[in-house]
């Protein structure tokens, strides 16, 4: 089209312009909302991510400051294990979700973190689902966490933290290892392109720190 036949008929090439931005816009604009939840929904895992980062933190440094107990009886009350798992809930402020928190491993470690002589059975976890009723001593305010313990491997009478070495245990201080085991859920509509990402669901997050307990003389 020439262009004095141009000048004849604005409208019409006004139109074909308008027409052509749509159909551009159109193309666009899904990339643009692609994007835009990638980067929302990258954010959601981050945070759960650092957030159980820091809880296993928190909570292996209650369990260094926890010290023992001395009594089979007192050990089979699990009173130690509940303030470390208590440390982890408190710890999973929103926008991450304490009830994705599937399961805390309360275990023995060695001076890198890692299972003690690489025996994975000195350990105790922990499994979201059925409540616990943590009963202290009288003075002490009794709670109730949302976990269950399902293995006990670790009992509390037998983590030593005397500076001297524990009789009977062949150790010196204990390293506590606590590990945070953390499912993320999709928060927006991309879960239903999951597949693509490699996560139909989400994606399992864990974390674990470990600390030297307080030695006592």
């Amino acid at each position: 089209m020439t262009l004095s036949r141009l000048r004849r008929h604005p409208a019409r090439a006004h139109a074909r312009e308008h027409g052509q931005t749509l159909v551009e816009f159109a193309l666009v604009f899904p990339l643009f909302l692609l994007l835009v939840l990638s980067v929302v929904e990258f954010a959601f895992a981050f945070n759960g991510n650092l957030a159980i980062a820091f809880a296993s933190r928190d909570a292996a440094l209650v369990a260094a400051e926890a010290g023992s107990v001395g009594t089979a009886t007192q050990a089979n009350k699990h009173l130690l294990d509940c303030s470390i798992v208590k440390a982890v809930i408190d710890d999973m402020g929103a926008p991450a979700d304490a009830t994705k928190v599937s399961t805390i491993e309360i275990y023995k470690a060695d001076s890198n973190g890692a299972y003690y002589g690489g025996n994975s059975a000195l350990h105790n976890i922990w499994t979201y689902g059925t409540p616990t009723l943590c009963d202290f001593p009288v003075g002490i305010p009794d709670f109730t966490i949302p976990y269950s313990i399902t293995t006990t491997g670790y009992a509390e009478n037998q983590r030593c933290n005397v500076l001297k070495g524990c009789a009977g245990l062949n150790t010196t201080v204990d390293t506590i290892g606590v590990r945070v085991n953390y499912t993320y859920v999709w928060k927006t509509p991309l879960h239903y392109f999951g597949g693509l990402f490699g996560a139909g669901s989400g994606w399992d997050f864990s974390r674990s720190n470990a600390m030297r307990m307080e030695p006592v003389l």
